[in-house]
């Protein structure tokens, strides 16, 4: 059986993927560099830090540290000004509903993202008691693709990576989890997410049975 359930937050529990783009959107915009959607999408799963690093490489700016620390400070400012309004509604379809069946089983729940703000969210949308452990941005000091956010989820739900299954909307999260060997339902387009073990569109419709059954876990 699933031993444990780690979950992305952005795009798998809550779609505050708008929010961050706004956000960083705002800030480009405010440097003068162009930044689109398609570029967004290079953002998803990846740090605050490694995110704006990109988005300078894009506009060919050399910054100093504190430039930088300034600039993430102010890019979050906004984010949190943009998700001041979430709540219970805002969750993805499909989520509750797992969640509760996950919490009945006796299968332990995790978070695993680079949020910073993950807490704050969580306790939003009226679910942060369901989760035994939460790995954000505040505890990781490598970003995803690297495994480190799942390694320290099992590590402190005291279970190995082939015991949990991670869920993932990102290819840099669902190369993390596959890199720390763990299964992983990739949640989103299947010709994007092809290294998760099984990728469906959405959450709705999730059980325990279907994870075991196609992972093909005993």
């Amino acid at each position: 059986m699933i031993k444990a359930c780690i979950f992305d937050m952005d795009g798998v529990i809550v779609d505050t993927a708008k929010f961050h783009f706004k956000a960083w959107y705002r800030l480009a915009d405010s440097l003068g560099i162009h930044f689109t959607e398609k570029e967004n999408e290079e953002l998803k799963g990846v740090s605050r830090v490694d995110s704006l690093e990109k988005i300078l490489d894009w506009g060919h700016l050399q910054l100093n540290n504190q430039k930088k620390i300034e600039l993430m400070d102010l890019k979050n400012r906004w984010y949190l000004e943009y998700v001041e309004e979430v709540n219970s509604g805002d969750m993805l379809p499909g989520v509750q509903v797992f969640l509760d069946e996950l919490k009945s089983a006796g299968i332990k729940i995790g978070l695993g993202s680079s949020s910073k703000n993950s807490t704050l969210i969580l306790e939003k949308l009226g679910i942060l008691s369901y989760f035994d452990t939460i790995i954000d941005g505040n505890k990781i000091h490598m970003s995803k693709p690297h495994p480190e956010v799942f390694e320290r989820g099992a590590n402190e739900l005291g279970l190995l990576p082939s015991e949990v299954v991670v869920f993932e909307d990102a290819v840099s999260g669902v190369e993390a989890a596959r890199a720390g060997g763990f299964y992983c339902i990739g949640i989103g387009d299947s010709s994007i997410l092809n290294a998760a073990n099984a990728v469906v569109s959405s959450m709705e419709g999730m059980s325990v049975n279907w994870v075991e059954q196609v992972l093909e876990i005993r």
